[in-house]
């Protein structure tokens, strides 16, 4: 069995929880210890239950728990060279880190992990999928614009976690400053619904099981916006399509 489940996705902290088998693996942890384990709580999880922490990138909402964490839990972290670089410079580095290679398959116990780069504005950022030798989870959020590697590792995914980061029209006309939208729609910032929504038309195969739409700006998203460009993709009802929310996540989706 293979299973999925995030503590929480948006600007404010984002995790993500793998199962397979005897192996439960984190990706990131934008939360400090306190609210990571009460979170984890949630999911029926202790921290001392981690086999691994895996980080795509250094930003804040994504790494400021990762050392603190992984030392409670007594577990390994895995990360870029580029990465763990940025977390040593702020004094933020894990204390067991393991470099990955941004191509390079390697298993973390029942589960086989594909580490693949994405464009974005941080230092040797990469996503993962995840696999039991049966189904395969693919996660991709903070991805300034899709690439045919991007698109290739996640076709024929059982089940996709996608960033629907913003719709362009409610950013456009929010109060961001001009320099912060510039950063968000550059090819360096973040996937928006319409986008999310035309990688998965291509991706999508007949086995897929769950998409869930992820890292929803509170500021410049609704839920039920990125629910039907994703649904619209699909050709299927709204209430299919998952959201990881930044308060609640998602609880377990099985695949």
């Amino acid at each position: 069995m293979l299973r999925f489940a995030s503590l929480g996705s948006g600007s404010k902290g984002n995790a993500w929880v793998v199962q397979a088998g005897r192996t439960t693996v984190m990706v990131d942890c934008g939360f400090g210890p306190r609210e990571a384990v009460r979170r984890l709580a949630r999911l029926g999880l202790e921290a001392e239950g981690l086999d691994a922490i895996l980080v795509t990138h250094e930003h804040g909402d994504h790494g400021r728990g990762v050392a603190k964490l992984a030392l409670k839990a007594r577990c390994p972290v895995w990360l870029s060279h580029g990465c763990h670089a940025m977390l040593e410079a702020v004094g933020a580095a894990p204390v067991a880190a393991n470099i990955l290679a941004g191509h390079e398959v390697f298993a973390l116990g029942d589960l086989q992990v594909t580490p693949y780069p994405v464009p974005h504005d941080a230092r040797e950022p990469v996503h993962f999928t995840f696999s039991d030798g049966a189904r395969r989870f693919g996660l991709l959020t903070d991805a300034g614009h899709v690439t045919p590697h991007i698109e290739a590792v996640l076709s024929g995914c059982d089940a996709l976690a996608l960033e629907c980061n913003h719709d362009v029209a409610m950013l456009q006309a929010g109060t961001y400053p001009e320099a912060l939208q510039r950063r968000i729609l550059g090819p360096y910032g973040h996937l928006d619904n319409a986008a999310a929504a035309a990688l998965l038309s291509r991706i999508a195969g007949a086995g897929l099981k769950h998409v869930v739409a992820a890292h929803l700006s509170e500021h410049n998203n609704a839920p039920k916006l990125a629910r039907a460009a994703l649904a619209g993709a699909l050709g299927c009802e709204d209430a299919w399509v998952g959201v990881a929310d930044q308060e609640m996540g998602l609880d377990w989706r099985e695949i």
